[in-house]
């Protein structure tokens, strides 16, 4: 039994614990008063990094706070989401993820965070089709001379990806199913190193969103020879789709969106959303999303949290169905 003093002593941690909990999701007058953290699961100069850099120029010119882009590379995007998961939520730190994170929980027995519980989802930021992407030395001619040269040799091609269960790694499975072929999956640990030995010639080709390749491509580094989904790209549109192909049924979407540390001040959340909203409206994004091949969905919150439920049971049928498997 505990002494009146020591009641007391537990009445006061109490209290105290109490204090600073709803401090941690008091919003800070006057929101952003320092520079603002946004981890990005991948290295420089992948797909989320096409789209990350930009909006943070965007959000530092429009708040005159720095917003920091905090690269974390490592498990096809999933280490990054673990210190996004485990970030402090004040209101200044958040993640930019990708269509990746939903295909995650699919491929992995065992992650360090979860997409739907540790996150607020916030706003979808940009949407790209995947891109079927060689290297012209390696590969030379058209889609046609490509499958010829995959069915002749079968294992001898292979295809990089940004890491074991990314969109690129399933993009590539779910080719394999529907053509009926054998390519080497070469995971790396983002698409940005994956693209470097792309072009450097290292590996054959990628099934890559069309956000990090888009510039490769116009710069003849890189020859695009199939868009998924069943329309041509507005911003590449001599390259065939998957439907003239012969494959109706072969449609990835790459896409990126925003999340906060779950318990991050409402208020803070709102702001966060008012500026993206006012960002994707300026002529710098809309011609950078233009020139990549994307589009800036007006999908937030709520809605986008259901968007990703769907993506997540989607992504697991695919799995499923492919045999895909983690290298």
């Amino acid at each position: 039994m505990k002494s009146p003093m020591q009641r007391r002593a537990v009445l006061r941690w109490a209290a105290l614990g109490a204090a600073t909990q709803a401090w941690s999701v008091r919003a800070e007058p006057g929101w952003p008063n320092k520079a603002v953290t946004l981890v990005v699961p991948f290295p420089a100069g992948g797909g989320t990094d096409a789209f990350a850099r930009p909006y943070s120029a965007q959000f530092s010119k429009l708040t005159g706070k720095q917003l920091v882009i905090d690269n974390r590379g490592g498990a096809g995007g999933n280490l990054g989401a673990g210190v996004a998961a485990k970030a402090a939520p004040d209101g200044y730190t958040f993640f930019m993820g990708a269509v990746h994170h939903s295909i995650a929980p699919a491929m992995y027995a065992k992650l360090d965070y979860d997409l739907e519980k540790d996150f607020v989802p916030l706003a979808l930021v940009a949407m790209v089709p995947q891109v079927l992407v060689v290297n012209p030395k390696n590969l030379q001619g058209d889609y046609k001379a490509f499958m010829e040269a995959v069915r002749k040799s079968p294992g001898r091609f292979n295809y990089g990806s940004a890491g074991g269960g990314t969109s690129h790694h399933l993009a590539g499975e779910l080719f394999k199913l529907q053509t009926k072929t054998f390519i080497t999956h070469i995971p790396y640990r983002g698409a940005g190193p994956a693209l470097q030995d792309l072009i450097a010639g290292n590996v054959d080709m990628m099934f890559d969103g069309l956000g990090s390749s888009a510039q490769h491509i116009k710069a003849g580094r890189i020859k695009a020879l199939m868009v998924s989904g069943s329309k041509r790209n507005p911003s590449f549109p001599d390259v065939p789709c998957a439907a003239e192909l012969g494959l109706p049924d072969y449609t990835v979407t790459t896409w990126y969106g925003l999340w906060a540390p779950r318990g991050t001040p409402a208020d803070i959340q709102a702001r966060l959303l008012e500026e993206t909203k006012r960002l994707a409206a300026t002529d710098e994004i809309k011609a950078i999303w233009a020139s990549n091949g994307a589009e800036f969905p007006s999908i937030t919150g709520a809605q986008f949290g259901s968007f990703v439920s769907n993506e997540i049971k989607r992504w697991a049928a695919v799995v499923k169905a492919s045999g895909a498997k983690l290298d």
